[in-house]
């Protein structure tokens, strides 16, 4: 997950409202139901403590979602009156809810945005191929690609005569082939896409994906649909679907194999609160990995000012210098220190690894920078 759009959230100090707001059509007047979700969030965090201004900025900000056309929902960070940051999300959260603490809860947006896979999807044919970007919020054009239009059809006949005419139009099918790699490979590096669909027919498909660049061979997915179909939003998402869970199981067997000490008893990973906590302080975290269900990630933890200044007893901040402290969940405030620095950070929800439910030891664990 790219968390560079969380910054904001850790230039000021907390306290820090967190809200989700399910954004699902609703049956009744949206209006309304807005305006009531808008006045029990205010309620629940102010009863949590929050002050009257930042409370009216997320009771405001909820009502002005009553005509937005997101189909799941909105994130909203607020504090000292103000809505600092609002992403919108790539899946409903379970429910409504307003959290007042120390850290802005972002944990959540690791399942509820973070691994919104983005898919080009080219609809290719002899002469050229169309670009659409897709994910779980954009469906838009993204360009396209005109290739030679002549000749691409290959003559019925097996004359000798004709040889001439076929080599050319082999040549045709080649040039606009790496015409449409090209402009594939310029398309998925401006819009950084995790996926390329490929829809057409099977020579078609084929010839651009042998002329992709090999770095991205791994993204491609081929759609076995006829030139010129369009894709429906299921085809879509169980790419998208197919390749998050790959990632994250990826991301697991390299866990896995990176925990095993070396020769030297070193291990270039490390699982459980007190490990974690350390390399964070030490800017060690090289990638953060959240079960998020895991029975580590409600603990609390000490946490200053500045990101690396968290720990497990609170005494230990003190020693450490820092005066001013608070309790706070462990997950955020180790994914403060991933985005503070530029760690990267996955979530192993999607991945489906039977008996491995208990990895990392408490949901929680880190690849290294250095050992």
């Amino acid at each position: 997950m790219d968390l560079a759009f969380l910054h904001p959230l850790y230039e000021h100090p907390g306290p820090w409202a967190s809200v989700y707001v399910d954004l699902s059509p609703h049956p009744q007047d949206a209006t309304r139901q807005r305006r009531l979700t808008a006045e029990a969030m205010s309620r629940e965090l102010a009863g949590q403590g929050a002050d009257e201004a930042t409370c009216r900025a997320v009771r405001n900000a909820i009502e002005e979602l009553k005509d937005s056309p997101e189909p799941h929902g909105r994130a909203l960070f607020a504090r000292a009156g103000a809505v600092v940051l609002d992403p919108p999300l790539a899946r409903a959260p379970r429910r409504d809810r307003a959290l007042w603490a120390p850290l802005p809860r972002a944990t959540p947006l690791l399942d509820l945005t973070g691994e919104d896979a983005v898919a080009v999807v080219a609809y290719i044919d002899r002469r050229g191929a169309d670009f659409e970007l897709r994910s779980a919020l954009t469906r838009e054009t993204a360009g396209s690609v005109t290739g030679r239009q002549w000749p691409v059809h290959r003559t019925s006949t097996a004359d000798w005569s004709e040889r001439h005419f076929q080599l050319r139009v082999e040549n045709t099918w080649e040039h606009n082939a790496a015409e449409i790699a090209d402009a594939l490979a310029v398309c998925q590096e401006e819009t950084r896409a995790d996926l390329l669909i490929l829809v057409g027919d099977d020579r078609e498909r084929r010839s651009v994906h042998e002329r992709l660049p090999k770095r991205l061979h791994e993204r491609v997915v081929d759609a076995r649909h006829g030139a010129g179909s369009r894709l429906l939003d299921g085809d879509v998402e169980e790419a998208r679907a197919t390749h998050v869970r790959r990632r994250a199981e990826t991301e697991l067997e390299r866990f896995l194999a990176a925990r095993a000490p070396d020769d030297e008893g070193r291990a270039e990973a490390v699982e459980g609160v007190p490990a974690l906590v350390e390399a964070a302080r030490e800017h060690r975290i090289d990638e953060l990995v959240v079960r998020p269900d895991g029975g580590d990630t409600h603990r609390e933890v000490w946490v200053g000012e500045d990101a690396d200044q968290l720990a497990v007893r609170r005494t230990e901040l003190k020693i450490l210098g820092e005066q001013n402290s608070w309790s706070a969940r462990v997950d955020d405030a180790l994914l403060r220190s991933a985005v503070a620095t530029n760690a990267a950070v996955i979530s192993l929800a999607p991945a489906e690894a039977a008996g491995e439910q208990d990895v990392p030891v408490g949901g929680l664990g880190a690849l290294l920078r250095w050992t």
